[in-house]
């Protein structure tokens, strides 16, 4: 009878440690959340994250809208400046057309390409230009000749329009108006 007790007595006392081991696991596992300290990766994958990526996508989109309404500003100026000087500087060829007798100041490094009409070009020093088509230089004076290709290497050179003109232009230059 004490061996059927012994066993009884282990056995009772087994069973009241799982309980209190499976009450312990469920305790920990239901807990977890805003009230409680304990944080769970439900509460974290539920609640935490889902708001802070909606503040962190309330802030990028205002300040989107920030920055899309000044770029919108500086481009209108730039627009502006450009319009108002004849001043333009293009990393792509632009189609530029001159009148007769109109002046065209080239930037150091703008590349010109006579397409339409003639043009003759004026500078204080030699050489006026690069002709980059046969790998020689232009000296004041000299006509352009068609579908050449030409750069600017020394600041304050110009070309003077003979007739209509078209060019194709890419770099800094400025269109001077004629009165």
């Amino acid at each position: 009878m004490k061996k059927l007790d012994k066993r009884w007595t282990i056995r009772l006392g087994a069973l009241a440690l799982s309980a209190v081991l499976l009450g312990t696991g469920a305790a920990l596992a239901e807990g977890g959340d805003q009230n409680d300290p304990l944080v769970t990766l439900s509460y974290l994958n539920q609640t935490a994250m889902p708001q802070i990526v909606k503040q962190v996508e309330e802030k990028t989109a205002a300040r989107q809208k920030e920055l899309e309404q000044t770029f919108a500003s500086l481009i209108s100026q730039y627009q502006q400046q450009a319009g108002n000087s004849g001043s333009v500087s293009s990393a792509g060829y632009t189609l530029v057309s001159l009148n007769d007798g109109q002046v065209m100041g080239l930037g150091v490094g703008c590349e010109v390409l006579l397409r339409v009409g003639g043009v003759t070009v004026q500078a204080d020093s030699s050489p006026a230009l690069i002709d980059l088509t046969s790998g020689g230089t232009v000296i004041a004076g000299t006509a352009l000749t068609k579908n050449h290709l030409y750069m600017a290497t020394i600041a304050d050179r110009t070309l003077t329009a003979s007739g209509a003109v078209r060019l194709l232009v890419r770099g800094s230059y400025s269109v001077m108006q004629t009165g």
